[in-house]
């Protein structure tokens, strides 16, 4: 299916329905799969969404007289229908609305009803399509927030370090990957989450264990809350409990890994709900905010029914806005090889790390000799059940053409038919054995992954982006790598160190993987990184 322009994403309303109202395309959602509608939503029950509007991304100091005018014609329009405008985010272009069911039914035409599912229990959601008000027809590109589906999920895993049972320390990163001196000093650094909690106590005990200063930690709930100690997890309800019991060990993963890295940073931690709208108010302020770098370990595959089209489309122009701010979205490329947890026998790419506005992230191990090869646990997907097992996501859009900068790579999609797409993943790091040295709940807990190797490449930007002069700091880092330097040869070649060994990326199913290779692959990439040599290539890049 190919992206259409913005304006083109309304088409009239075909029914004799209303004449007031038109169709949204790309709106459309399909049934949930695993869910049954048992329900009318709460007439009056709140709901709170994010209407997005036309145009791009623009600098806080650059806001064209559209994109007001706009805000304030959408913001005139919801009112109407007794809706309240909550925000207006002109920077990204976003109105915040909130109002009773009654009124979203109204302003959307659409019918939003309770629907149980095994993995989220009761939630509210919708089908079909969604309809605007006429006269916000070429304005409005998307309204979030009336469907909770859930749309993320981590790229998770479960020695040859000094850790415990041989896992990875900081300074064994350091080492591993020829980290250049410092602790991020001056430098801003985002870290992208979903339901989960943030425990200090256990950030200041990993901290303590390997003699760093424990830094400054900045919780950002954007309508999401986290627990921040056991108790307080222990008294959500139910759902949101297991939720966020599940989602703890990745986020402190997260935290503690930028903290072992960059403990003089300023790091801020973004939690979102697991909707579309919990991702575009998350990129948001992250755009808002502009850190050097934002580190991202969730996602689903670009073609999962359960995103939208204008979901994928927004977040994607927030991801295109963060990219032209100099942020580098460090995005894990998923734990489930090719076949990305979808067994229909063909292969499949994670979103948003087959944006080309990202840099996606896959993954490596150490093997019984001591040589980093790709990451690839049989059968080369997650054991959910039983825990082990993943492979470094990769392959070959089926959205997103390959961007002018990636011309030069020649992986063709193991699907057949396939266009030339967007080839991911770019770099990678240690995602599996020996795993990361890491503390939950006051004890040791080795854990990696995808997730674990994301925020390892935006450690190490933050890292050499503060030892670079002014003018050559806060860069786009992916397009870089690509871009032939001075002996004629991409940056990567200069700045990683190739992964060339290892298993193919094949899951089960699909059985057929993309290969290891010397060079670029679309399992690691152009492989792991080489910090100093960053640093140097960047000084003249």
């Amino acid at each position: 299916m190919r992206r259409q322009g913005l304006l083109s994403a309304i088409r009239p309303e075909e029914t004799t329905m209303t004449e007031q109202h038109v169709v949204l395309e790309g709106s459309k959602r399909p049934a949930m799969a695993d869910a049954t509608r048992v329900a009318d939503a709460d007439a009056q029950a709140p709901v709170s969404v994010t209407v997005t509007l036309r145009g791009k991304v623009v600098t806080d100091d650059q806001i064209p007289d559209e994109r007001r005018e706009d805000a304030e014609k959408t913001k005139a329009v919801l009112e109407r229908y007794g809706l309240t405008v909550d925000e207006v985010r002109l920077q990204p272009g976003s109105v915040v609305a909130s109002g009773p069911v009654t009124a979203m039914n109204a302003a959307f035409q659409t019918d939003l009803g309770i629907y149980r599912s095994a993995e989220q229990g009761e939630i509210r959601g919708r089908e079909g399509e969604l309809k605007i008000p006429s006269e916000l027809a070429g304005v409005v590109t998307g309204v979030f927030g009336l469907d909770e589906r859930r749309v993320a999920r981590r790229a998770a895993a479960q020695g040859m370090g000094t850790g415990f049972h041989g896992s990875f320390t900081p300074a064994d990163l350091e080492r591993q990957y020829n980290f250049p001196n410092g602790q991020g000093e001056g430098q801003k650094i985002g870290i992208a989450e979903f339901p989960g909690g943030y425990f200090g106590d256990d950030l200041r005990a990993f901290c303590d264990g390997h003699k760093l200063p424990t830094p400054q930690v900045n919780v950002v709930s954007l309508g999401y809350n986290p627990p921040r100690n056991l108790q307080a997890l222990q008294q959500l309800p139910p759902r949101q409990m297991n939720d966020a019991a599940a989602g703890t060990p990745e986020v402190m993963m997260d935290v503690q890994i930028v903290a072992g890295l960059c403990p003089a940073a300023q790091i801020s931690v973004y939690f979102a709900p697991w909707t579309q709208k919990g991702w575009i108010d998350l990129l948001d302020q992250v755009i808002a905010d502009k850190p050097v770098c934002l580190s991202l370990s969730w996602g689903l595959p670009e073609d999962h029914p359960a995103w939208a089209l204008l979901g994928r489309t927004e977040i994607d122009k927030r991801l295109e806005g963060a990219a032209k701010l100099g942020i580098t979205v460090c995005v894990a490329s998923g734990d489930d090889g090719s076949g990305d947890e979808i067994p229909d026998g063909r292969s499949h790419v994670d979103f948003p790390s087959a944006s080309a506005f990202v840099l996606g992230v896959g993954g490596t191990m150490i093997n019984a000799t001591g040589q980093e090869v790709a990451w690839w646990d049989a059968p080369g997907h997650r054991l959910l059940d039983t825990g082990g097992g993943g492979a470094s996501g990769g392959g070959v859009s089926v959205f997103t053409q390959r961007p002018d900068w990636q011309k030069q790579v020649r992986v063709d999609s193991l699907n057949p038919g396939a266009i030339k797409g967007r080839v991911v993943p770019d770099v990678a790091a240690l995602a599996g054995e020996p795993l990361y040295d890491l503390t939950l709940l006051g004890k040791p807990s080795p854990n990696g992954g995808t997730s674990a190797a994301a925020p390892v490449w935006a450690s190490l930007i933050a890292r050499v982006n503060a030892a670079l002069p002014t003018d050559k700091q806060q860069r786009f880092l992916t397009p870089l790598l690509y871009k032939n330097g001075s002996n004629g040869q991409p940056l990567a070649q200069t700045v990683c160190r190739d992964i060339s060994v290892g298993h193919d990326n094949g899951s089960h199913p699909p059985a057929v993987g993309y290969p290891v290779k010397a060079g670029y692959d679309a399992v690691t990439g152009w492989g792991v990184p080489d910090g100093v040599a960053l640093l140097k290539g960047l000084q003249s890049a």
